[in-house]
C-alpha cells in the first residue's frame, strides 16, 4: 500500500525537497525542516519560482533565493515530495 503524505504525515518529509504552494499563487521550494500542528512550516534551501511579467498565469524559469524561511499556515495551499513530480501543461487553457 502507498503511504499517504498528508498534514498528518508530513513527518515522512523532513529534511527532504518539498514543494509548497501558497495562497496568491507563490510557488516555494525547500528543504522541510520543520512544521506544526497548524501547518506552518520551516523551510531551508528556500526558493521561489517566479511568474512570467508578460503572462501572470506561466511561471518563468527564474528563481529568488530565499534561505530559511517560515511559510505561515493559513496561506498554506499544497505540499507534495518535489521528487517525482513534474509540471504538465493545463489542459484547460
Amino acid at each position: 500500500m502507498a503511504t499517504q503524505n498528508n498534514a498528518i504525515n508530513l513527518a515522512s518529509l523532513i529534511d527532504q525537497a518539498v514543494t509548497v504552494k501558497l495562497a496568491g499563487g507563490r510557488e516555494l521550494e525547500g528543504k522541510l525542516k520543520g512544521y506544526d500542528q497548524l501547518l506552518n512550516l520551516v523551510l531551508d534551501e528556500a526558493e521561489e519560482r517566479l511568474r512570467d511579467p508578460q503572462d501572470m498565469s506561466k511561471m518563468s524559469s527564474e528563481v529568488r533565493k530565499m534561505g530559511l524561511i517560515v511559510c505561515r499556515g493559513p496561506s498554506v495551499m499544497v505540499v507534495c515530495p518535489s521528487a517525482g513530480t513534474e509540471s504538465i501543461e493545463n489542459p484547460f487553457a
